[in-house]
């Protein structure tokens, strides 16, 4: 994508301090994508690394900064949910693995500067799902979407178990077996996820784990690259973005991350990741890695349908940003995430069944 024909808030994620030298009409407009993209924290974080001397104008920092404040706010509460969550799962004698938005919060990842998490995600082993839904239960969640058949959908089709929520304090946790559903196309192994886990002493419990750097980049990409709901795409691009930024300190992250996607059969998602990273928000991916990546590549014409929907789909869901190419795109990419999740017949009485309780839930007309 020509820099001159990027949305304005991926021309300031690129650079930040193209902030500095932007006008009121630009600035409502800024504000407005990055609301719209779940990253209007975000950019307060990076207008602060721009030091005291970026004059940015009163109106929008004070937007940025509430922003940010309520990611702040959800920080809080993820930390203490992750404290009751350790303690319930010491009952079932289950290690307690965090995914997403709570890794991030627990390892003090840059990734979390100004980002909002709705629920908090943790992995376990399959064998273990009995024992970790008893003691979540025991512990004040319940099981949502008690329907019979989401049941089914969820506990032999997917990759998790069905949401639970507090019925105290209302918040949700995901206990997932692995990072992509059974019932998909990739199948990786959890076992192996498992296995490489990482406790990070300085946050102070020991006995809590996350996935590896490698493989928390893995998850960030297959997540992103598998799923058809794009409305927070480009928030989640930045994610991997500062991933890559500050776990590349290590001199040995690169070729652990090419090998684990060979592994883990991710290297499609990484190759997707590799290549819009670079694309969309220049973030510096050494050359040789970005053509050990060229190893996962699809075919040439499928590769670059690919590219074109995700330069689209990508976009800020915004009004300035959704020309008639950028709906299409983003119907495509959700089309394609369903393909990849369930075989053909399961799909089509998948999609036909959540048509009709759609229907039946819309209400007549007066």
């Amino acid at each position: 994508m020509r820099r001159r024909s990027r949305p304005l808030l991926i021309r300031v994620l690129m650079q930040p301090s193209y902030m500095a030298r932007l006008r009121d009409g630009e600035w409502d407009l800024l504000v407005q994508q990055a609301r719209a993209s779940g990253l209007l924290g975000r950019l307060d974080w990076l207008a602060r690394q721009l030091g005291p001397d970026a004059q940015l104008p009163a109106a929008p920092r004070a937007h940025l900064r509430w922003a940010a404040r309520r990611a702040e706010c959800c920080h809080r509460e993820t930390r203490y949910e992750i404290t009751r969550l350790r303690q319930a799962l010491r009952r079932a004698n289950v290690p307690l693995v965090l995914l997403k938005g709570a890794a991030y919060v627990h390892a003090g990842l840059d990734t979390v500067h100004g980002r909002f998490f709705e629920d908090v995600d943790i992995i376990v082993p399959r064998h273990c799902l009995a024992a970790v839904e008893s003691a979540l239960m025991l512990a004040g969640w319940a099981p949502t979407h008690l329907d019979a058949y989401d049941q089914r959908y969820y506990r032999e089709w997917m990759h998790e178990l069905p949401p639970m929520e507090h019925h105290q304090r209302g918040t949700t946790v995901d206990v997932h077996h692995n990072i992509l559903p059974l019932s998909g196309r990739l199948r990786p192994s959890a076992t192996l996820l498992l296995r490489g886990v990482v406790p990070w002493p300085e946050a102070g419990m020991e006995d809590v784990y996350t996935l590896s750097p490698p493989d928390m980049v893995l998850h960030s990409a297959t997540h992103l690259f598998h799923d058809g709901e794009l409305t927070y795409g480009l928030r989640d691009l930045s994610d991997l973005d500062l991933l890559l930024r500050q776990l590349s300190a290590d001199p040995a992250f690169w070729d652990t991350l090419v090998e684990r996607a060979d592994q883990l059969m991710l290297g499609r998602p990484l190759f997707y990741a590799i290549t819009c990273l670079v694309s969309l928000l220049d973030t510096p991916v050494p050359l040789a890695v970005r053509r050990r990546v060229e190893a996962f590549a699809p075919p040439p014409l499928q590769r670059g349908l690919m590219l074109a929907l995700l330069q689209r789909g990508l976009r800020p869901q915004h009004p300035s940003c959704n020309g008639w190419d950028v709906r299409v795109a983003r119907f495509a990419l959700y089309v394609r995430s369903h393909w990849l999740k369930m075989p053909p017949l399961r799909l089509i009485r998948h999609l036909l069944r959540k048509a009709m309780v759609r229907e039946m839930a819309t209400p007549a007309p007066r």
